[in-house]
């Protein structure tokens, strides 16, 4: 209902500002050799346009204070304010891409000056459609960016790596920059507010940062206003969405035939927890300014369902983007903030899980009990009491509550002097503060984690809460002077940042009845008068600083010899305090080749190359500090003692990153290829591990180890083929090895329960790759209910035992590698008279993924007849026990259309656009979603990718309605 009267308000602020007087501009647009039929006629910050016919004229509907964007493919794009013109002719002149300027750390460069590895992506080539996560716009657009949100949860973030994996101990996604301010949050920005994004992919471009930049750097800039009359514009999405693909599981009738415990009814499980999902999205912005004030004000609300019941989001968000000048014009100020408030439903995945291996013969209703049962008990619900993980997925994701609140506000200034000519002092402050909470309920009547067949002790609220601040200031001043043969821009400054985290967590139950949600009264929770029930937590950390000095020196010789170099000197309250400081180098080379070759159509051929060092901190706080507990008397009052657990490291450091870079950048007119090759060294990773007590006083604590190295190719090739038709391509491969770590081998990612625990299924050994999925190969027979396996080593002894998956002897292998070897993105626009087609495909290849639900409930258990079997086309009748193996590793290859957009004007001030998301997936893979698992879902893990656990959420495809409208 609030989301109702919000867009209500928003229909109502058009109806206002839907009586902007606006005027019918014409003319004609060409080239020093005739007209350009096919040129492109834009109103500047809105999507009203028009094309040019084939004599080159054009006609379109605009204000006195809009500025008309005129742009043919080739050609150098003019700007012109409307005013009181009603005819406007244009003569456009070829253009020059190198010429553009990319926005890089603390300054920009022209693109032809760029000699690390750099990729910027506008507006125009972002996804499209209902994006609600702002990496997403990103998604198959950039070599060697891997963004992944397997499922469509729309409150799970997406995976972000760049160049692979990068460490094992800190943070593995990049570093993000808005406007500037460094470790700013993507959350706090809506998609809709975005201009561009620039990646910076090698460690030379992001050495500048220091300390965060070994995973790469993402800097987002918003859009701003421009002088001129305010420009209003309205963009709304109105999107549907289901389930892609899901799980082959046996019907009623097969289930019976199988052998399994028929209930009396039929019941499509997933059918009952999942729905036809709407997401509707609303942005209203207001642009303009006069003389050198300008201004950039939006709104943005989205209502977001995901595909499970009782999952999705509202969120409401605000930005506002200021600009003036001041003393003389001397002094630019700019001055921005954001806030973001969002209530989500976070759902329970664990429904999908039960949903898919829930008896399809059990009613969802007790009132449907083939016998007779106590539903009061379960809220109504039918259980099947006395199995082992059984329970009914609708009433886990119906009874139980799981709503999570966060609210994230940021503002800060920029402040721009010009001294002189050749001399700009800068000065940046800003503060983000973030605030979230979380509410879980498990009522007295829910089986599931409520202890609803408990004789004593029912139901459980838990409370989280946390809160993030972070405030930066930053001071740098920029030289720049040019000479005959030469130009120098030299960068000096200081950076200062400080962070504070806090959380608190408590938990209680046992309350009298399902009257109310106990959550809201948890006064009536008997654990108040039984002591040592009531569990509770909080932590807070001291003021985490970050202090840094940083130069940078960009040159430029004969126009055709770029040179760049930088140095960020950085210390962290994070690491010991005897390691505190690193410094951080960067150096690139890069020349125009073909300003010595002098090929034909060729407007650069630019070889480069750079290297440079970065570092990364922990994720966590105090990690070089010893931590102590309290152990209590006897009496729980008195006599307690502190103990030791876990000796501090005084010299704990950062973790480091080198890595060198070749690239050829070639452009022609319609032509243009970006060739990068790289090998990188991440050492010194920050691990717990074990150590002599006898020595530190405790068996464990921080310290630096292990040692990855990786290699890799990026390749971005771009062709305009006709002037209605322009097809991108990008290509990346990257491979890591670990080259050192605290012991030869080690396993991670166990199966768990029913009946695999301790059956690990990913490998990590010194010397190899990363990404290994290890387990036994199973040999294609059966033998009274069990796979018969491949003597490995062929030593005529089969040793399969988890406890021997190390040892030399195993009959262990390689089954495959949860790491992609290739990934693509296609993008296409075609222009179809007013219709613009952007058909956009993605894939990777090369991955394989551990299908939990087909290692667990596939084999026909003779005592799992209450269970559904998995019924895939793999499925193996003859299996009877479950044990895993190389059957239940599937390559999972797959290639998408991820992204089709048709969109046409209506009117002048009016565009419609047609989307669908995830139209169509070729793959083999059986699972919901052939999309890699980059990490461990249950743990975090980075060296165990490769696993589709059970509680994935299940892939969506979406349809999406979007209008915009300009005023």
């Amino acid at each position: 209902m609030k989301m109702m009267l919000k867009g209500f308000l928003f229909f109502a602020a058009l109806l206002c500002f839907g009586m902007t007087e606006a005027q019918t501009v014409s003319g004609t647009v060409s080239d020093n050799q005739g007209p350009l039929p096919g040129a492109t006629v834009v109103v500047k910050g809105t999507a009203t346009g028009t094309t040019a016919d084939f004599d080159g004229n054009y006609s379109i509907s605009a204000s006195a204070g809009d500025v008309l964007v005129f742009s043919y493919v080739g050609y150098t794009a003019q700007e012109i304010t409307v005013g009181n013109q009603s005819t406007i002719n244009v003569v456009l002149e070829l253009g020059n891409v190198l010429e553009e300027v990319v926005i890089t750390g603390y300054g920009s460069q022209q693109q032809k000056e760029i000699t690390s590895a750099v990729v910027s992506v506008d507006e125009e080539s972002f996804n499209k459609g209902a994006i609600n996560d702002a990496s997403q716009l990103l998604q198959g657009k950039v070599a060697g960016l891997q963004i992944y949100n397997r499922g469509g949860n729309p409150n799970a973030g997406a995976v972000i790596r760049l160049r692979g994996l990068s460490t094992i101990g800190a943070n593995a996604s990049p570093l993000v920059v808005i406007d500037g301010v460094i470790g700013a949050s993507l959350n706090n920005v809506d998609p809709s507010d975005i201009e561009s994004i620039n990646v910076l992919k090698d460690a030379s471009a992001a050495a500048i940062y220091g300390s965060r930049g070994s995973s790469g750097v993402i800097l987002v800039t918003t859009k701003s206003g421009k002088a001129g009359a305010t420009q209003i514009s309205y963009n709304g999405q109105f999107s549907t969405s289901g389930i892609l693909n899901q799980i082959d599981y046996m019907s009623p009738e097969e289930f019976v035939a199988a052998g399994g415990r028929d209930l009396g009814s039929k019941t499509d499980w997933i059918d009952e927890v999942t729905r036809d999902a709407f997401t509707q999205i609303h942005n209203l912005s207001a642009a303009g300014g006069n003389g050198s004030t300008s201004y950039r004000i939006s709104a943005n609300i989205r209502d977001a369902e995901g595909i499970l019941l009782n999952n999705g989001f509202e969120q409401f968000n605000t930005r506002l983007n200021f600009s003036t000048r001041a003393l003389n014009d001397k002094l630019k100020i700019n001055f921005n903030t954001s806030f973001t408030q969002r209530d989500q439903q976070n759902g329970f995945n664990e429904a999908l899980r039960y949903a898919t291996l829930y008896n399809p013969t059990a009613p969802v209703l007790a009132a449907n009990a083939p016998y007779a049962f106590n539903g009061a008990q379960f809220g109504g619900y039918f259980e099947t009491l006395g199995l082992f993980d059984s329970y009914n997925p609708v009433s886990i994701i119906k009874q139980n509550i799981n709503n999570g609140e966060r609210r994230e506000l940021n503002y800060g200034v920029d402040l721009a002097y010009s001294v002189n000519d050749n001399l700009t002092a800068y000065f940046r402050s800003a503060v983000q503060t973030t605030d979230y909470a979380n509410r879980l309920y498990y009522r007295t009547t829910s089986l599931w984690n409520g202890g609803a067949d408990s004789p004593v002790r029912k139901g459980s609220a838990q409370f989280y809460e946390n809160n993030f601040d972070f405030q930066l200031n930053e001071a740098y001043a920029t030289w720049r002077k040019s000479y005959d043969n030469m130009n120098i821009a030299v960068t000096g400054g200081y950076s200062y940042q400080k962070e504070n985290y806090n959380e608190v967590y408590f938990s209680l139950g046992d309350f009298p009845g399902d009257q109310i949600d106990y959550i809201d009264a948890i006064e009536y929770s008997q654990d108040l008068l039984n002591a040592g029930q009531i569990s509770a937590n909080s932590a807070r950390n001291p003021d985490t600083e970050i202090e840094a000095y940083f130069a940078r020196l960009n040159m430029t010789i004969a126009d055709n010899i770029y040179l760049n170099a930088s140095v960020r000197r950085e210390g962290s309250t994070k690491l010991g305090a005897d390691n505190r400081w690193g410094t951080f180098p960067a150096v690139g080379l890069g020349a125009d080749l073909n300003s010595f070759l002098g090929l034909e159509g060729v407007q650069q051929l630019k070889a480069r190359a750079s290297y440079g060092v970065t570092g990364n901190l922990p994720g966590s706080y105090g990690l070089s500090q010893e931590i102590r507990g309290w152990s209590w008397g006897g009496d729980g009052a008195a006599g307690g003692s502190t103990g030791l657990l876990r000796a501090a490291n005084p010299n704990l450091k950062w973790e480091e990153k080198a890595e060198l870079n070749f690239g050829i950048d070639l452009t022609m007119d319609r032509f243009s290829a970006t060739l990068d090759i790289y090998q990188q060294t991440s050492k010194d990773f920050i691990i717990n591990r074990i150590v002599d007590a006898a020595v530190y006083g405790f068996d464990r604590r921080f310290e630096n180890a292990g040692q990855l190295s990786s290699d890799g190719i990026e390749l971005a090739l771009n062709y305009d083929v006709t002037d209605n038709y322009t097809t991108g391509i990008v290509l990346s491969r990257n491979t890591v090895v670990l080259d050192e770590y605290v012991q030869d081998a080690d396993k991670f990612g166990n199966l768990g329960a029913p009946g695999q625990n301790d059956t690990f299924v990913t490998r990590v050994k010194v010397g190899e790759e990363i990404g290994q999925i290890w387990g036994p190969v199973w040999d294609g027979t059966v033998t009274d209910g069990s796979q018969n396996f491949v003597d490995v080593n062929g030593d005529g002894q089969l040793v399969v035992g988890q406890n021997n998956a190390l040892d030399e002897n195993v009959d262990f292998d390689v089954l495959g590698s949860g790491i992609p070897d290739l990934e693509l993105g296609w993008s296409n626009q075609i222009t179809l008279g007013k219709y613009t087609v952007n058909a956009f495909f993605r894939g990777a290849f090369g991955h394989s993924l551990v299908n939990t639900f087909r290692a667990f409930y596939e084999p026909r258990v003779g005592s799992q007849k209450s269970y559904n079997y998995i019924n895939t086309e793999l499925a193996n009748d003859a299996i009877k026990n479950a044990n895993f193996s190389s059957l239940y590793v599937e390559k999972a290859d797959f290639f998408k259309l991820d992204n089709l957009t048709v969109s046409r004007p209506i009117t002048d001030n009016v565009n419609l656009s047609l989307n669908v998301q995830n139209a169509f997936v070729i793959t083999n893979y059986t699972g919901s979603d052939p999309e890699p698992a980059l990490f461990d879902l249950l743990d975090g893990n980075p060296l165990a990718p490769g696993i589709d656990r059970r509680n994935s959420y299940y892939s969506a495809r979406s349809f999406t309605l979007g209008v915009n409208i300009n005023f």
